[in-house]
């Protein structure tokens, strides 16, 4: 009986050693989790409640489960913008070839179709975009490379404050290239349908002819050099009116038709708002000052954000979003299946996957530029590994003795 028992020990040990080998040889793999042997001690089958009268001797041990230990593993940053970790719980949701699949390798990049993949080309999944915005349809993440369309500027946003003190003048004075006849001015970028930009410019006068208290501002405009590049290309744009508290009362906006860009795009309408605007005793300053509209654009880069949006970054300063990352957990992670290439597939064990986005529930947060590196310490290992060595030489000790005592009773005369 010993030496079952003592064979029982060496492959126990055998399979430590073999477990502590595969933690060492996948030190460096992104997202591995390493693994420890459990043992189990054995004894021979016996009748149902009935207990030996001089004690039970074991029959040796057995190996009753190998299991990954899912701790965060270090974060190493990378100058990859589509490598990403996970900073908490949670898998990556890959589709391989139509299954299902998990991972913690977010070592990703874009194939020649345009889907986020892994290096054995398993597709990333998450949430889909449908006009410009994050729908709850989980499918295969594709980065859409087509360029941006040029869109016509409509509505322009112009909150500034207009100094109270600033002397008048009187707007039939207007000379947009002197600054006398003027107060203040200040420009903003238009697009026509083409994606041409144009520069309009506003001129802020007090009107010394206002009969209102306190006085009337004019706003005047000028668009790009003045001469001909829309029709009208200069003029008035609308009178604001402030109350005595300095803020704007009646009609705020201005409405500029354009019937005709230089560069022969579609004519259109420019609304000007200036209804955040103010007349306080400071200095001129421009609060707010923007427009819609866009030149046409190329995508020049991708940027993954902590809740799995991906934005695209574009040529004509725009981004857009392209999908979300979603994560996926379960209620136990140590009965997922390992299959290679840094995968798990869900099983019986392992529960329902609980899929969601990053910062969710039970769900880590992403860092894009980063991987999480394996979490297999060497020197714990290698002690580890010194430990099982000495396991198996002792279990062969004792088929070694056992085997001198059966040669003993052998030779016996």
């Amino acid at each position: 009986m010993s030496l079952r028992t003592g064979l029982s020990g060496l492959n126990a040990a055998a399979t430590d050693l073999n477990v502590i080998g595969n933690n060492v040889s996948n030190a460096n793999t992104v997202g591995f989790k390493k693994s420890n042997a459990h043992f189990a001690d054995a004894y021979a089958a016996a009748i149902a409640n009935t207990a030996p009268t001089k004690g039970q001797v074991g029959i040796g041990t057995q190996v009753s489960r190998i299991a990954a230990e899912f701790t965060q593993g270090n974060i190493d940053v990378t100058n990859n913008p589509l490598d990403v970790a996970i900073n908490g719980g949670g898998f990556f949701r890959m589709n391989d070839n139509g299954t299902v699949v998990y991972s913690r390798n977010g070592q990703f990049s874009v194939d020649k179709d345009g889907y986020i993949v892994n290096d054995g080309n398993a597709r990333l999944t998450g949430y889909q975009v449908a006009n410009g915005a994050v729908t709850g349809a989980l499918g295969d993440l594709r980065i859409d490379t087509a360029d941006i369309a040029p869109t016509s500027t409509a509505n322009l946003v112009a909150g500034l404050n207009l100094p109270a003190a600033a002397p008048a003048l009187n707007p039939a004075a207007f000379n947009a290239n002197d600054p006398s006849t003027y107060n203040h001015a200040t420009s903003v970028t238009a697009y026509d349908s083409l994606g041409v930009s144009h520069l309009v410019t506003m001129y802020f006068i007090k009107d010394s002819t206002s009969a209102t208290t306190p006085p009337a501002w004019q706003v005047m405009y000028q668009m790009d050099d003045g001469n001909s590049a829309t029709t009208p290309s200069s003029g008035a744009l609308t009178t604001l009116n402030f109350t005595s508290a300095g803020t704007i009362s009646g009609a705020a906006s201005g409405t500029l038709n354009i019937t005709a860009w230089n560069s022969g795009a579609t004519p259109g309408t420019l609304s000007f708002d200036f209804s955040s605007s103010s007349l306080y005793d400071a200095p001129f300053s421009v609060n707010t000052l923007t427009a819609d509209g866009n030149a046409s654009g190329r995508l020049t880069g991708l940027n993954i954000g902590a809740d799995g949006s991906i934005f695209g970054r574009y040529s004509n300063g725009q981004s857009r979003v392209m999908g979300q990352v979603a994560l996926t957990n379960f209620s136990n992670p140590n009965g997922l299946q390992a299959i290679g290439h840094n995968l798990w597939a869900a099983t019986y064990q392992s529960g329902d996957p609980l899929t969601g986005a990053p910062g969710s529930s039970s769900l880590g947060l992403l860092q894009s530029g980063a991987v999480e590196a394996s979490n297999v310490d060497l020197t714990e290992e290698l002690v580890n590994m010194i430990t099982a060595q000495r396991t198996y030489q002792a279990n062969a000790q004792t088929i070694k003795t056992e085997d001198q005592l059966l040669q003993t009773l052998l030779t016996l005369r």
